[in-house]
Order: structure tokens, then C-alpha cells, then sequence
């Protein structure tokens, strides 16, 4: 395998001279600005830039690419929000058409993984009127009183936004209480596209960039971690894609609370943006490497299996992707209702680790905040 710094010399020798400044700063481990960034939307090529993330992810990770075992829990796919590009929800007034599970229905779901080695729930979905903060606070106890060593993960900033309106409390009072209710980290969902040329188009009425931003700052000031995201490939712009990261970079520059960073193909199947055509999967592995060299301050870049497929998935890490999210043994239908690779969502450990291990890397167990469980070997039994 070349060294970083020897693959940084061949690209310097080979690179487009007005892209020349960008490998020498990240050659130094300097920061890239934002101009530079679209500059590399707009020039670089994908060998170009796909170099550039890989020597940046050899440097942080060597050849260590991470996963969790983890399970989901979708409480409902009810919701009172008509984002254009959702194909999951259900409208309230046509909830008959959509699934609402009660406390127990969900516990049994956290039942059926007893004695099975999950690390970690991921409880995120629609935002229903009726299930409101108390109601969750009850699931999370009861989740925790069942299996205290399950991390818990849950809810988007757009259900967070919603739940403490409704309760009339502050964000830091609302997560406070889910704090102590259980909860531990959030995921990255509902961030889409900040800027609000973008989201008034696409998602007016839920939470808006400011208020996704605040929320998950305000859980970082809380000592609870979180992932992010972004919503790519509709009708943004390169310009929309850099404003996003960069909000978030300089949200981490002051919290340094963001677990990692997990791009989101736009995925155009049952929704009202079907006419917008998805991105190829060169603009995917762009996208992911730019993501990459851009996010300095992010440790992690995650490719999300279930919605890329299990090729790009594995050709991403290539492309400074060091994370596959996990087993996700269940079947999570956010991504697969809206025409996503996988329709059936689920990899043993076993096949995750074949995956791995075929694209030249070294499987990694880890917890919910990167904490190293199991580095595992080619010839070893999987569980």
C-alpha cells in the first residue's frame, strides 16, 4: 500500500495546476476553504479526488474500516410533514395506510435480539401528533430497564423539534429529559440541504437549518454525541453542497460533538420528486470524496449500504469512506420504499467482513462512538 505523503507527491505532479494548492494544503494537514471546495466539485476528477480522500483516510485509519451491530426500531411512518422528496410517510389523515406501533410492539422488536450480540437500537421515524416526548421517554426507560448495555440512539432533530414545541419546553429541557429518560446519542437524519433556497423547495414546513444546527449543538454541550448528514443529488447545487458542510465543520470546530458524517443519495422512487433524475454513482464516490477531503475535523465518513448497494458501498472505500454502518439486522424501510438498492436491508457480520475483507481492508467491530470492539482476522469464524 503507498504511504499518504507518497501518493500527495504523484497527485501534486499530476494535478490541473489551479487544484495544485488544495493537495499541498492537505498534504500539510491544512484546511481546504470553501472556494476550494466547489473548485474541486467543478474540476476534479474522480481519479483526481478519490486519491486525494484515500491518502486522507489512510492517515486517520490506516486500512481499518468500522461497523456495529445494530438493529432499528421505526415507531411509525405516520407524520404531520409532506417533504417532497420523503417516499416513507404517510400523511395523518392517511395513517390507515401507514404502521403505528405501540410501547410493547416495540419492546417485542428489542425482545426478539435478546441473546444476540447488538450493540446499539437506532429508533427514528415519522412525526406523529399522538407520539409525543413523554411517550418516548417511556420507550427509552423500559428499553433500558430490559438490556442497560444497548447504547440508544434515536430521533432526528425534525422529531426533536416537534416533541419539545409540543411539550413547551427549550431544546436543552426536551433533551435533558430524554437524556435521563436513556437516550445517548442522535442520528444525523433530517439535516437534507441547509440553505434555504434548497430546503423552502423541498421541506418547508419541518425544522430549518438553524434549528437542526442548534439542537444537535445543543446535545453536544449535553455530552451527547451525534452524526450528520446531507441530503444529496436533486436540485442542489455544488455551491448548496459546500454552504451544508461547511456549517456543519463550523459547528464542530466549537462543539467537536459529531460522531461522523454520512452523505445521502437522493433516492427518487414513489415520491413527489420523481421527476428529478438520482445521481450517478461517479457523482456518488465525488461526493464522498470531496466529503472527505472538505470535513477535516470530521473523523469519520460513513457510506450507508443499504441505500448505495453493497458495491458503490464497498467501492466508496476507496473513495475516504472508513465506515459501513452496521449489520443492521432487521428491515428498515426508510431507503428501500424509495427504490434504494437493498430492499431487504441486511448483512450478518460474516458477509459485512467478506465485503470488507474483498476490498482490500481490515474489518473493525466498534460501538456506537468509535470505541474499537473487535478488529477481526481473514481466517477467523464470524458469529
Amino acid at each position: 500500500m503507498q504511504s499518504p505523503d507518497a501518493s500527495f507527491d504523484v497527485l501534486l505532479e499530476s494535478a490541473l495546476p489551479e487544484l495544485r494548492p488544495i493537495v499541498e494544503k492537505v498534504a500539510r494537514q491544512e484546511r481546504i476553504t470553501e472556494a476550494e471546495g466547489l473548485l474541486l466539485f467543478e474540476k476534479g476528477s474522480l481519479g483526481f479526488v478519490g486519491a486525494l480522500a484515500d491518502g486522507i483516510r489512510q492517515r486517520l485509519h490506516g486500512n481499518k474500516v468500522y461497523f456495529n451491530r445494530n438493529f432499528h426500531i421505526e415507531p411509525t411512518n405516520v407524520c404531520i410533514y409532506t417533504c417532497n422528496f420523503c417516499s416513507y410517510s404517510r400523511q395523518y389523515k392517511h395513517r390507515d395506510d401507514g404502521w403505528e406501533l405501540g410501547l410493547e410492539q416495540m419492546l417485542d422488536i428489542v425482545r426478539s435480539f435478546d441473546n444476540k450480540p447488538v450493540t446499539e437500537v437506532h429508533i427514528v421515524g415519522g412525526v406523529h401528533p399522538k407520539m409525543n416526548l413523554e411517550f418516548f421517554c417511556e420507550l427509552l426507560q423500559k428499553i433500558h430497564a430490559h438490556r442497560p448495555e444497548l447504547h440508544l440512539k434515536g430521533f432526528t432533530a425534525v422529531e426533536l423539534d416537534y416533541m419539545f414545541r409540543k411539550a413547551h419546553l427549550t431544546r436543552e429541557e426536551g433533551l435533558r429529559k430524554l437524556r435521563d429518560a436513556g437516550l445517548q446519542s442522535l442520528p444525523g437524519g433530517g439535516a437534507e440541504i441547509f440553505h434555504p433556497e434548497v430546503r423552502e423547495q423541498i421541506c418547508a414546513d419541518k425544522v430549518d437549518g438553524a434549528g437542526w444546527l442548534d439542537i444537535h449543538g445543543t446535545a453536544h454541550k449535553l455530552g451527547m454525541h451525534t452524526n450528520a448528514t446531507m441530503l444529496y443529488g436533486h436540485i442542489e447545487t455544488y455551491a448548496h453542497r459546500v454552504d451544508h458542510m461547511a456549517r456543519l465543520r463550523d459547528l464542530q470546530d466549537e462543539t467537536g460533538g459529531f460522531n461522523c458524517f454520512i452523505p445521502l443519495k437522493f433516492r427518487n422512487g414513489d415520491n413527489d420528486m420523481s421527476h428529478v433524475p438520482e445521481s450517478t454513482t461517479v457523482e456518488d464516490l465525488r461526493t464522498y470524496a470531496i466529503a472527505r477531503i472538505f470535513l477535516d475535523n470530521f473523523r469519520n465518513v460513513k457510506a450507508y449500504w443499504p441505500m448505495l448497494g453493497r458495491q458503490t458501498a464497498q467501492l466508496s472505500l476507496d473513495f475516504g469512506v472508513n465506515d459501513l454502518d452496521g449489520t443492521i439486522d432487521d428491515t428498515t424501510k426508510i431507503y428501500s420504499m424509495a427504490g434504494a438498492e437493498e430492499q431487504s436491508p441486511s448483512l450478518s457480520t460474516e458477509q459485512l467482513c467478506d465485503l470488507i475483507f474483498a476490498a482490500g481492508k481490515v474489518p473493525v467491530e466498534r460501538d456506537t462512538v468509535y470505541n474499537e470492539l473487535h478488529v477481526f482476522e481473514p481466517d477467523e469464524v464470524v458469529a
